[in-house]
């Protein structure tokens, strides 16, 4: 029997199949959904960086890292919470490994892409709190993608519902993962009734959330990692109730799902943080063969000069970073200009070539000299600055 007939016509629609077949390999909608969302954060998180002083390409070393390590983290995650189905009675310890067959959760996935994401960051010499601002609208805009899988596996909904955006769901045959239930006449079969899509309902949220985090931080101005905790803020709000809708399994403490406890925890934490921490947004220049500014960045990250890719080779990754406030790196962006280290010699020659040269018994007239020349070129690029404006670089995305 087919309960399509019970629900209205104006019922959102479910996907009866999730998984393709090309040949023998299994082409799952939900894995699109995730490398999707991956490619969007990445591109996003690429945009940021760049914007920030660090040179292109640097969020592939870091997605190498991160990504791995968010999936194996997500998969702990779920094991941890949901061990019944794996060492409990009737369970299979080994099925812990069949990640394909579905199960992971979302706060492993954040807490393991951090770890890679900080390893990646050490190696390359980026202050860890600079990628994670830079990530910060990214993830909830590559979540907002992973949800639409779920629409696909006909899960994570909420009860019963009839308002005119209830969602039609499919009896999924648990022979065929993937694939809906279908009575004699090959009609997928149907839930009776409709249903909250509680995952419409955080992947709006999630939009929301990116477009939250794209405005305060332009607007603020965000560094220390504050732009991360207020995304880690927004989203574990919008878990919170969205967590209390759904009608899924899931292990409870005091009869409340685990993933609301959750959700306030990591909420109170990331308040406490973006509180208590205080400091300007960080920028970095390249320290090493790669100490020449790039050209701005106006609209996206894939323009490739590509004839001078094949001019020459390319040039080589920086050793490392140096972090500089916003003034200094707008300065290093016009004008070449190195600045100075803390403490360090404030007459070093910058891009100009322009070195002292102290005579005998003249070392203070010479460094005066050399101080008034710095002081004359700092002047010459306020002019410029202020007569062009900020450079499309240094504007936020």
């Amino acid at each position: 029997m087919t309960y399509a007939s019970l629900t209205p016509q104006a019922a959102l629609p479910s996907p009866s199949t999730a998984v393709w077949q090309l040949g023998p390999v299994p082409i799952r909608a939900y894995a699109l959904c995730i490398i999707l969302g991956i490619v969007v954060a990445c591109w996003v998180t690429e945009r940021r960086l760049r914007q920030r002083g660090v040179a292109p390409g640097a969020v592939l070393d870091i997605a190498v890292w991160a990504v791995p390590a968010g999936i194996v983290g997500a998969r702990i995650y779920h094991v941890i919470t949901s061990p019944e189905k794996y060492f409990g009675t009737g369970g299979d310890p080994m099925k812990a490994f069949a990640i394909w067959e579905g199960g992971l959760g979302i706060w492993g996935a954040v807490a393991g892409g951090a770890v890679g994401a900080w390893l990646a960051a050490r190696q390359l010499g980026i202050p860890f709190a600079v990628v994670a601002d830079a990530l910060a609208p990214g993830l909830p805009l590559a979540q907002a993608i992973g949800r639409l899988g779920n629409w696909f596996n006909n899960e994570l909904y909420g009860g019963r519902t009839s308002l005119p955006w209830g969602l039609e769901i499919h009896r999924m045959d648990p022979d065929n993962p993937g694939h809906a239930l279908r009575d004699d006449a090959g009609q997928p079969i149907l839930e009776p009734g409709l249903y909250h899509p509680t995952f419409a309902y955080e992947l709006l949220w999630n939009l929301g959330v990116a477009a939250l985090v794209l405005v305060l931080d332009r607007k603020l101005r965000l560094g220390r990692g504050r732009a991360f905790a207020l995304y880690v803020m927004g989203y574990t709000a919008g878990r919170f109730w969205i967590e209390l809708m759904r009608t899924d399994e899931a292990n409870t403490i005091l009869g409340v799902r685990l993933n609301v406890w959750t959700a306030g925890l990591v909420f109170l934490g990331a308040l406490i943080y973006f509180v208590r921490v205080r400091g300007p947004r960080e920028y970095v220049i390249p320290i090493g063969a790669a100490a020449t500014p790039e050209p701005a960045v106006e609209s996206d990250v894939s323009q490739v000069d590509l004839s001078a890719r094949e001019a020459g080779a390319q040039p080589a990754a920086p050793e490392g970073y140096r972090v500089v406030s916003e003034e200094q790196y707008r300065h290093w962006r016009e004008t070449g200009e190195t600045p100075a280290e803390p403490g360090g010699d404030e007459t070093a020659s910058g891009a100009s070539g322009e070195e002292a040269t102290p005579g005998a018994g003249g070392d203070e007239a010479g460094s005066g000299a050399a101080r008034d020349g710095a002081a004359s070129a700092g002047q010459t690029s306020e002019d410029r600055a202020g007569a062009t404006g900020a450079r499309p670089a240094d504007r936020d995305s």
